[in-house]
C-alpha cells in the first residue's frame, strides 16, 4: 500500500508573526521555517501505518517554492521514502494547491492521501475536502484515530457532539486533528540519510494544473490591541456598560 502525505512549508509556531512596512503581506525576512504542525501529525500517523506492514511506501509532497525541499527532507529524515516539490511561486490559495495535489494523485495512484486538517498559516481547512470532491474518493476529516484493516478503514473524527465513527472504503482522503497522535523527532542520522532519498520536482504547467489565484490580497495589517478590562461594582452597571458602551445588548 502506497500513503502520500502532504506537508506545507509555514513559519514556526513559536515565532510572532509580523505584517510586511507596506502591508503587502507577512514579512518571512529571517524567519525561521518548518512544517506546519497538522501536517507533523499527517507525516507521523502515515509511518506508523508503515511500522505496523500496513504501508509498504510513504511519498512526502509539497507545494510551494524551492524553498518547500527544506519541509520535505525533514519529513524523509522522520521516515518517508521518498519526495515530490511541485514547485512554484504563485500565491497558492487551497483550489489551487488540491487540483495540484489531484494531479500528483493520479501520478502515484496511493491508496491513502493523508493531509494536516488546516494549516496555521491560511487556517483554510479547506485543501483536504477540496481533493476528495476532485479525486471522488472517501474522506474521513478531523480524525482522532484512524484503523485500516484490508481495503476499508475506520476512522473516529471529532465533531461537535462528541466522537463520530465512520467505515470508509479505500481510497481515502484523511485529514487529522490535533490529537490523533504526537509526532516524533528525526534523528541525526535519520537527517543524513535524508539527504540522499529521492526528491522529484515538477511545475504546475508539467501537471497540467492552473495555479494562478482567484483572489487577490489586498491588504496584510495586524489585529487592533485590546483594550484594558475594567471592573465594575454591580450588576446593574455591567448591563449599563453592556447596552450603553459596548452595544452588545
Amino acid at each position: 500500500m502506497k500513503i502520500l502525505v502532504a506537508v506545507k512549508r509555514v513559519v514556526d509556531y513559536n515565532v510572532k508573526v509580523r505584517p510586511k512596512s507596506d502591508g503587502s503581506g507577512v514579512d518571512l525576512a529571517n524567519v525561521k521555517m518548518a512544517i506546519n504542525p497538522f501536517c507533523e501529525i499527517a507525516v507521523e500517523e502515515a509511518i506508523r501505518l508503515k511500522e505496523k506492514g500496513i504501508a509498504t511506501e510513504i511519498v512526502a509532497v509539497s507545494v510551494g517554492d524551492k524553498s518547500s525541499q527544506e519541509q520535505i527532507r525533514t519529513a524523509l529524515a522522520l521516515g518517508a521514502d521518498r519526495g515530490i516539490l511541485v514547485e512554484t511561486s504563485e500565491e497558492l490559495q487551497p483550489l489551487a494547491i488540491a487540483k495540484l495535489l489531484k494531479a500528483v494523485v493520479d501520478k502515484e495512484q496511493p491508496q491513502i492521501v493523508i493531509l494536516g486538517k488546516q494549516s496555521i498559516d491560511g487556517d483554510n481547512n479547506q485543501t483536504g475536502q477540496m481533493l476528495a470532491a476532485l479525486t471522488g474518493y472517501a474522506q474521513g476529516t478531523f480524525a482522532s484515530q484512524i484503523t485500516v484493516e484490508g481495503d476499508s478503514a475506520s476512522v473516529i473524527r471529532e465533531v461537535d457532539g462528541g466522537l463520530q465513527t465512520l467505515t470508509l472504503k479505500l481510497p481515502l482522503i484523511l485529514t487529522t486533528d490535533l490529537r490523533l497522535n504526537e509526532p516524533r523527532y528525526a534523528s541525526l542520522p535519520n537527517i543524513m540519510k535524508a539527504k540522499k532519498k529521492q526528491l522529484d520536482t515538477f511545475t504546475p504547467a508539467e501537471l497540467g494544473v492552473d495555479a494562478a489565484p482567484r483572489v487577490k490580497t489586498i491588504k496584510v495589517e495586524p489585529p487592533a490591541e485590546r483594550k484594558a478590562g475594567i471592573k465594575v461594582a454591580t450588576v446593574a452597571d455591567l448591563v449599563e456598560k453592556l447596552k450603553n458602551e459596548a452595544k452588545v445588548i
